[in-house]
């Protein structure tokens, strides 16, 4: 099979466009024929091994090289062939799913336990933005323990996770304020967001209004200055960060995560890839978008031969919405 090969740390040149091994399934696994991945931060980080900080902490960074020969942790696509004792999939069946790694290639093997049925009402495309980023807004609203009629500010509403998590934040009944870009204002707003804060007008932490729940997805504000939107009960859920070549978005996290002791504001992170419920999570998403509460928003779709430009265009930080490779 084709598949992007990811030898040692760089930039997306690194990633080599070969032929390798198509994996066979095993006990428990089945093949999946992958019709769209999407690209996200998660790649380019691991792609670039950085923070070099996270070489040392025992993670999927290796301290020397990739741990991951192959990246992209979402897939959607088709099954191929099952593994002895799969009863749940059958060849034909169009699924979709979040690993570890292994999206960037035409096959992909995974657990049985790991995939769910691709929502009939999305193209492979549409799915393919769905696993990593929906969840990871999922687990953040979760770990925010939102309520039909909490104040939600999302600092980062138009991004992969961004979008996501104003759209179910709206679902679950809260009042949505997005932080964004000029040039994002519009698609934030119809997202569900009831107001928008354009970043390059004012300051969300320097309003008068107070919130339940902030989930920081960009990270471009401290700590202290992040609780002061919050009600004295309010929770801070760290998503994302400042990107950095030596510490962050490491730094940001530990900063933020060290003061939770001294504030009756609850600081909590959402790391979906830590997540022992990411299938439970999948079906949550599935079913809300069969309901048609939740829409991926998809900025561009590359062809297989250009990930490398996906990647690039990523890493830039401009997206709105996510980023999708068809295989």
């Amino acid at each position: 099979m084709k598949a992007y090969v990811l030898r040692s740390y760089g930039p997306p040149e690194v990633l080599e466009l070969g032929d390798v091994p198509t994996p066979a399934p095993g006990p428990g696994e089945v093949l999946v024929r992958v019709r769209a991945t999407s690209v996200q931060p998660y790649d380019w980080h691991h792609m670039r091994g950085e923070p070099y900080v996270a070489r040392l902490m025992g993670g999927t960074l290796g301290p020397r090289g990739p741990r991951i020969g192959i990246l992209g942790a979402d897939v959607a696509g088709e099954v191929e062939a099952t593994g002895a004792g799969v009863t749940a999939f059958r060849p034909g069946d169009q699924v979709f799913a979040m690993v570890t790694g292994g999206g960037f290639a035409e096959y992909v093997s995974v657990r049985e336990s790991e995939l769910v049925r691709k929502p009939e009402n999305l193209s492979f495309e549409q799915a393919a933005a769905v696993p990593l980023a929906a969840a990871t807004a999922l687990l953040a609203l979760d770990e925010g323990q939102v309520r039909p009629g909490h104040e939600v500010l999302v600092n980062g509403a138009s991004g992969g996770v961004g979008t996501f998590a104003v759209q179910l934040a709206r679902a679950f009944g809260a009042e949505v304020t997005g932080v964004c870009g000029p040039r994002n204002v519009d698609l934030v707003r119809s997202l569900g967001a009831g107001e928008v804060v354009d970043y390059s007008r004012a300051d969300f932490t320097r309003t008068a209004r107070r919130y339940d729940l902030l989930l920081d997805i960009a990270g471009t504000r401290p700590a202290a200055a992040c609780r002061r939107v919050l009600r004295p009960r309010g929770t801070h859920v760290l998503v994302g960060g400042p990107a950095g070549r030596w510490l962050q978005p490491v730094g940001h996290t530990i900063a933020a995560l060290s003061t939770s002791p001294f504030t009756s504001r609850r600081v909590v992170l959402a790391d979906v890839t830590r997540c022992r419920e990411k299938r439970a999570k999948l079906v949550r998403l599935a079913a809300l978008v069969e309901q048609g509460d939740l829409t991926p928003v998809v900025d561009r779709v590359y062809p297989f031969d250009d990930l490398p430009a996906a990647v690039r265009y990523v890493e830039e930080g401009h997206a709105r919405g996510k980023v999708v490779v068809s295989v």
